[in-house]
C-alpha cells in the first residue's frame, strides 16, 4: 500500500493485452487492457493483488486515469499500422472511478487529445457495481454510451441483478463470466450450462447486446459457443495476455488460435 504513489511516479505499472477474437471467423476483433505492477521486489504482480489496494487508498482514479490513457494511446497505434477498422480496446472502470466527478471529461480528454474514435473504447464494468444503481450513479455512463462508447457489463450472471435492469442499463455488450461456460470445455458439453448460455445469448440479442465469452480454452468450447451464437470471445485458446505488438501480428494472421 505505501509503495503504490511511488510506483506509479516511477513507471512501475505495465499493460498487457488479450486479444478479443469474432467466434464466427476467428479474426481479432480488439483486447482488453489488463494492467500488471513490475514490483522491484516481488516481480510482476496481477491486479488481483493491488487494485483491491488502490480502491481502499484512493490510488484506482490516477492509476485507472494512466490505464485509459495508455490503452486508448495504444489503440491509436494500432489503427495507424493496422489501417481499416480499428481495433478495438477495452478498459475497466472500478466501482470508485464511476463515481469520480472526472470520469466522463477524463475520458473525452483522452479520446480527444489521441485522435481515436470514441466507438473504438468499450470501458467494462462489473454487474455488482451496478446492482441497484440510481439514476446519478448511471448517468455518466450514459453521457459516454451517448457519445459512442460501448459499454461492457462485465462478470454477467455472477451478481445476482434483476434481468429487468438490464432495460435501463446503458450497456451494448454483455460479458459472460466463465463460470458458465466451464462445462462446454469437453464433449459432450455440460447440457445444463449449454442451456443457460443459450438462454443468456436469446435474451442478449432480443436486446440488441453483443456478447463476448470469456475463459475459452478448448476449441470444443469455441465451437459450442460459437453455435450457441455468442459474437467474440478470449481466453487461452486464442492467445495469453501479452504485449501490444503482439495484437497487431495477431490481427494480420488468419484464425488459426494461437495457444
Amino acid at each position: 500500500t505505501n509503495a503504490l504513489p511511488a510506483a506509479l511516479e516511477r513507471g512501475e505499472f505495465f499493460i498487457e493485452y488479450q486479444p478479443l477474437v469474432h467466434l464466427h471467423d476467428g479474426s481479432v476483433h480488439g483486447a482488453e487492457a489488463l494492467v500488471r505492477w513490475s514490483h522491484p521486489q516481488y516481480g510482476v504482480l496481477g491486479p488481483d493483488r493491488f487494485i483491491p489496494l488502490a480502491e481502499r487508498t484512493g490510488l484506482i482514479v490516477p492509476l485507472g486515469r494512466w490505464v485509459l490513457e495508455e490503452s486508448v494511446r495504444q489503440a491509436r497505434n494500432w489503427q495507424r499500422q493496422h489501417g481499416g477498422t480499428p481495433l478495438r480496446v477495452n478498459v475497466n472502470l472500478s466501482p470508485t472511478q464511476l463515481t469520480h466527478p472526472g470520469l466522463v471529461s477524463d475520458t473525452l480528454r483522452v479520446l480527444e487529445s489521441s485522435g481515436l474514435a470514441p466507438g473504438a473504447l468499450c470501458l467494462e464494468v462489473t454487474e455488482s457495481a451496478l446492482i441497484g444503481a440510481d439514476d446519478e450513479l448511471l448517468e455518466p455512463l450514459r453521457r459516454l454510451a451517448a457519445l459512442g462508447v460501448d459499454i461492457a457489463l462485465d462478470d454477467f450472471g455472477t451478481g445476482y441483478s434483476n434481468l429487468a435492469n438490464l432495460r435501463r442499463l446503458p450497456v451494448s455488450v454483455l460479458k459472460l463470466d466463465r463460470s458458465f461456460t466451464q462445462g462446454m470445455q469437453q464433449e459432450p458439453a455440460d447440457p445444463v450450462d449449454v442451456k443457460i448460455v443459450e438462454g443468456i445469448v436469446a435474451l442478449a440479442h432480443s436486446l440488441e447486446l453483443a456478447v463476448t465469452v470469456e475463459g475459452v480454452e478448448t476449441g470444443a468450447q469455441a465451437a459450442q459457443l460459437r453455435a450457441l451464437g455468442c459474437d467474440t470471445a478470449q481466453g487461452w485458446y486464442y492467445a495469453r495476455p501479452g504485449s501490444p505488438d503482439r495484437i497487431h501480428t495477431l490481427s494480420l494472421c488468419d484464425a488459426a488460435p494461437t495457444r
